[in-house]
This record gives structure tokens, C-alpha cells and sequence, in this order.
């Protein structure tokens, strides 16, 4: 359970909290990524009980939650910006 909880429901967190704090794509996206990153390094360290883990476990499980991230704020991005139509004069 917690490493569903670490490797998704984490990073989809993070990422929608990223795109309603910054409500930019690029700059959402960094900060999604950035901050799955070291959420998930830093949870696996504070959640490894007998301390078999290192930090380099965390390293190789990281394009799962940096994908779900940045995917989430791409999403949250383009449901939040509203669609318009152009308007086309004389055409």
C-alpha cells in the first residue's frame, strides 16, 4: 500500500498542486518534476525501516512518478485554460 501511495498518489498530488500554484505549463511542469523527485527519494529514506534502501533506490523508480507529475499538470493545464474559437473577419 504505501508504495502506491509513494509511486502515485504522491506525484499526482504534487503535479496538480504544482499547475494550481504556478498556473503555467513550463514552469508547473519543472516544478512537478522537481518536486516528485525529491518527494519520492526523501519518503523512500523516512519510510525504509531496516535501512536496506539508499537514495539510488529511489533514483530508479523515479521516471513513474516524474511522469504521472508532469502529466498531471500538462492535464490540470489544459482543463483549466479556456477553449476559444477564432474568429476569422471576412474569411
Amino acid at each position: 500500500m504505501e508504495a502506491l501511495l509513494v509511486l502515485v498518489v504522491l506525484p499526482v498530488l504534487i503535479g496538480a498542486l504544482a499547475e494550481a500554484w504556478l498556473r503555467d505549463a513550463k514552469h508547473a511542469s519543472l516544478a512537478a518534476a522537481v518536486g516528485a523527485s525529491l518527494a519520492v527519494c526523501i519518503t523512500v529514506q523516512v519510510l525504509d525501516r531496516n535501512e536496506s534502501w539508499s537514495w539510488l533506490a529511489g533514483a530508479l523508480v523515479l521516471p513513474l512518478p516524474v511522469a504521472l507529475a508532469v502529466g498531471t499538470a500538462l492535464f490540470w493545464y489544459g482543463r483549466t485554460q479556456a477553449r476559444r474559437r477564432r474568429r476569422r473577419d471576412g474569411a
